[in-house]
């Protein structure tokens, strides 16, 4: 596929007038959309009617966005900027750029699922016009957005690449649930087609992010950038992750380790934990896969993946080994999990690994409960089939083991003594943040 040295490419124009359209307003597109619309006219596309009703009430149920910030770019009696939402993809033919952030997960076999960057690609064909510009934010591995995106847009539109309309990519890098690292704080990487392109796109983003850009010299380096990132990332929570396993064996505290390396400057600050989410625990993957039909055998990535995916049955066969060696009856046994969603202080389930640690209990004949404030039950319910409770008066009390999966704030202050079911009753704390006297194990 064409990249920006192609020779056949036709100079490209900025639109006079700029109208965006946001396709998927999740994590990462709802974000876009409010920050957009301060400086230009923007449409936030969804396929979910619920999710376009809730956003137009000024109501965002990921928390990514309040509703005073909703409300304001809402209402901007102002037609050269402000927001609107629609499910319906005629109401975005308007527009001239469409900016695509819908998920990329992975199937049951942990191979990339592009579904629904194809359909995103499908519905914007059908509008796309001359001189309009497609910039895709959702996480692939190197190649997708040329190799797998522009022909779906060309085959649909009957447009031709580089000549009627023009490409880009620029990785997302939002952090749910954290209030310091947001989009306008954190450095864009953009890419286009074209150099013009390239050049338009980059100082479209650098109209909105305050921490600036950097500008990538192909769409490729771009998408490659952002899988190295989280997996990266990936593989150090591995390392830590096979050290917590090992100085359990020989009985030394991980963390009180982990602070005494951090002492020297150039130590990595990595924890150990389970590693879940729709980044860190996906993007290794898409890696992977490019790799492998490439010819090569990514060993160091997939090793990382499969020790942390690992991790939810690990502890819950350590939280089992602490029961029996106190005499506690793992058939039968009530045990409380605390905290269901992919990181603390976030409504996000998506590929959470806590079920692996529930379902680590499964075969032992236990009770679980699950106690999240920040999960949405009805979600938890339709994507895991397993309950969970929003309410600490929810709690039947009595545990015969506590296991501390997600450090919500809400966990910090328990009275976990009243919690259990007898003194000897089993507190593991997955995250590091109780008091060592407090609990029976931890990674």
């Amino acid at each position: 596929m064409s990249d920006q040295s192609n020779s056949i490419t036709n100079k490209f124009q900025a639109p006079a007038n700029i109208h965006i359209a946001i396709i998927g307003l999740g994590y990462v597109g709802l974000p876009l959309a409010v920050e957009f619309a301060k400086k230009y006219p923007v449409k936030g596309f969804d396929i979910k009617q619920s999710r376009v009703d809730e956003l137009n009430n000024a109501f965002d149920r990921t928390l990514e966005t309040s509703s005073d910030e909703l409300s304001v770019v809402l209402n901007l009696k102002d037609e050269s900027k402000g927001l609107t939402f629609t499910s319906q993809i005629t109401d975005i033919a308007s527009c001239n750029v469409y900016i695509v952030s819908v998920p990329t997960p992975t199937d049951q076999h942990n191979r990339p699922d592009l579904s629904l960057l194809i359909r995103a690609s499908k519905s914007i064909a059908g509008v796309l016009k001359r001189g309009d510009v497609v910039i895709y934010e959702s996480t692939v591995y190197p190649g997708v957005t040329e190799d797998v995106c522009v022909p779906v847009l060309q085959k649909e539109s009957g447009l031709q690449y580089n000549r009627d309309f023009f490409a880009g990519y620029s990785p997302e890098r939002i952090n749910p649930g954290d209030k310091v690292h947001t989009l306008t704080n954190i450095l864009k990487v953009t890419s286009g087609s074209t150099p013009e392109a390239a050049d338009f796109i980059d100082n479209l983003y650098r109209s909105i992010v305050k921490a600036g850009t950097h500008k990538a010299p192909a769409i490729k380096v771009a998408e490659a950038c952002k899988v190295i990132e989280n997996s990266q990332r990936d593989i150090n929570i591995a390392f830590v992750n096979e050290l917590a396993k090992i100085f359990n064996i020989m009985d030394i505290d991980t963390h009180a380790v982990l602070a005494a390396a951090g002492t020297k400057w150039n130590f990595l600050n990595f924890k150990p934990g389970l590693v879940g989410g729709h980044c860190t625990g996906v993007d290794p993957y898409y890696l992977a896969a490019k790799a492998q039909q490439m010819g090569y055998h990514p060993e160091i990535i997939l090793a990382g993946r499969r020790l942390n995916d690992g991790m939810g049955t690990y502890v819950a066969l350590e939280v089992i080994k602490l029961m029996v060696k106190n005499d506690i009856s793992v058939k039968n046994s009530k045990i409380l999990v605390l905290g269901f969603t992919f990181k603390e202080n976030c409504p996000d389930v998506r590929n959470t690994r806590v079920i692996d640690i529930i379902k680590g209990f499964d075969g032992f004949d236990a009770t679980c409960e699950i106690y999240d404030p920040w999960a949405d039950p009805d979600e938890v319910k339709r994507e895991y089939g397993i309950s969970t409770l929003k309410n600490y008066g929810q709690l039947s009390g009595a545990y015969d083991a506590i296991v501390m999966a997600v450090a919500h704030r809400e966990f910090y202050d328990l009275d976990y003594a009243s919690l259990k079911h007898k003194p000897s009753s089993v507190i593991y704390d997955i995250k590091g943040i109780l008091n060592k006297d407090v609990v029976s194990g931890r990674l």
